[in-house]
């Protein structure tokens, strides 16, 4: 076993780990990143295949709040590289439509296809806006819609199924986790990073290494220290089960909320109201994902296909049937040359929501059978959509909530952390434990990528105080 001390020492390398570490490395005090698997970036990841053959892990689209992030916490060429999706298509039972995702767009939407007066248009728009953490949180987005849009299931699958997407969130969650992602997102439409992901994570990396963080990779943390209530180290396993003890007096997780309370961790250091109210929080769910590879040179027809296209056979919209293994709805991200540059081949990637227990426990068999149906039917779907797809595709693989159990560790494959009870239980790690902080996708602060990135930031800064705190 090998020791060693650091200030701050950061469990998990999703962005809000990477945000945290980078902060406090360019404030001075010596940080450790600890990831468990062989890349960096959590779900902001990447994969190869042969022939040059690369994908984003999933469809990556983020407000244009994310711009502001990066330049300030990471660096100027990191947002020089954020660009707008602005084809983002829907095709389902009850509609078929194109926009830029703004609210000036979709005002005009909502007046002029759907019926809406512009008064209740704008109204709904203003109350979505102002909503807050502070917000009652008894009001469920159905009726936040009820309010403003009473038996218009039309309007409301407009209005909420991107959002479900973005951050799992459903029509029995709190209105406020809605509304805060919906005005993200209606500020300036859907950005993402131009160049890949790969290339996002790497810039980010020797960000890092310039402030001095250590990396250590393949470090999977099986035990947070904790004395007298007090954090004093972490020690990982290594494959060799080689063991490696680091010393600290300050742990940020970036890990799973409830794995690292009751795995790293464990029950018996917490206070028992403080665990009955981690026991409570519930995980969202997972997700499925279908990669395609089209053949060099052939070029999807962008105004076909657009950039985000939620497609549906649905009658309705339904935030369990978004959840249902017999799948009706996906979401297609269109990867063209120019979003990734210097190169002559185009992606597909689709997701659907998912269920972990849907398809954990099942046999081998069952398993390889289910997965090659969903390729086989997404091909299908998606075939409406590229006429030409079947002879043009170079390679597809599917994923599963278990595939990504296994390559990020969240409990159940979760794709957004926890619901939104989660955000009290992780801000108050640091009261029951000195020195234990926590971030990551719990309480849907926002979306996906910025979410987690602002998330680090606001980790970051509480860390600081306490290591301030501690030297005077």
């Amino acid at each position: 076993m090998t020791t060693s001390n650091f200030d701050v020492i950061v469990i998990g390398s999703g962005l809000a780990g990477m945000t945290a570490a980078n902060i406090l490395g360019r404030t001075g005090y010596r940080v450790l990143l600890l990831e468990q698997h062989y890349q960096l970036g959590g779900l902001a990841a990447t994969f190869r295949r042969s022939d040059g053959i690369i994908f984003d892990i999933s469809l990556h689209g983020f407000p244009v709040g994310m711009i502001k992030s990066c330049r300030r916490y990471w660096n100027p060429a990191i947002s020089d590289r954020i660009v707008q999706l602005p084809k983002i298509k829907f095709d389902n039972p009850q509609f078929q439509l194109e926009t830029t995702f703004d609210r000036d767009d979709f005002t005009r939407i909502l007046i002029e296809k759907f019926g809406i007066a512009h008064e209740t248009v704008t109204a709904f728009f203003d109350k979505a806006r102002s909503m807050s953490h502070y917000d009652d949180q008894s009001l469920t987005a159905n009726e936040l819609f009820n309010e403003f849009f009473p038996n218009r299931l039309d309007v409301v699958r407009l209005l909420m199924e991107p959002i479900t997407y973005a951050n799992g969130s459903t029509l029995n969650d709190p209105a406020l986790t809605y509304g805060i992602v919906f005005s993200n997102f209606m500020s300036k439409g859907v950005y993402t990073f131009q160049g890949g992901t790969d290339l996002l994570i790497n810039m980010m990396t020797k960000e890092l290494q310039k402030n001095n963080v250590i990396i250590q990779k393949n470090s999977p943390v099986r035990k947070i220290h904790v004395e007298n209530g007090k954090v004093t180290g972490v020690t990982i396993r290594k494959k060799n089960n080689e063991e490696q003890h680091f010393h600290t007096k300050t742990v940020l997780s970036n890990a799973n909320l409830k794995g690292t309370i009751f795995n790293m961790i464990g029950r018996e250091f917490f206070s028992r109201p403080f665990i009955e109210q981690a026991e409570s929080v519930r995980l969202n769910n997972s997700s499925t994902q279908v990669y395609i590879a089209m053949k060099r040179g052939f070029i999807i027809d962008e105004n076909q296909c657009g950039d985000l296209l939620f497609t549906s056979t649905a009658p309705v919209f339904d935030s369990a049937k978004l959840l249902d293994k017999n799948i009706t709805s996906r979401t297609f991200s269109f990867y063209y040359p120019k979003t990734r540059p210097n190169t002559d081949r185009c992606y597909v990637v689709s997701s659907t929501n998912a269920l972990f227990d849907d398809w954990n426990n099942l046999p081998k068999q069952e398993y390889n059978k289910r997965k090659t149906d969903l390729i086989n039917q997404t091909i299908e779907r998606l075939k409406k959509y590229i006429p030409e797809l079947i002879q043009n595709i170079e390679y597809v693989e599917a994923a599963t909530p278990k595939t990504f159990e296994r390559y990020t560790e969240h409990l159940n494959g979760a794709s957004f952390g926890t619901k939104y009870e989660g955000l009290a239980v992780s801000r108050n790690l640091s009261n029951e434990i000195n020195g234990l902080f926590h971030a990551g996708s719990v309480g849907i602060i926002m979306s996906g990528w910025l979410g987690a990135v602002n998330y680090g930031v606001i980790a970051a800064n509480n860390v600081d105080a306490f290591l301030t705190k501690g030297k005077l």
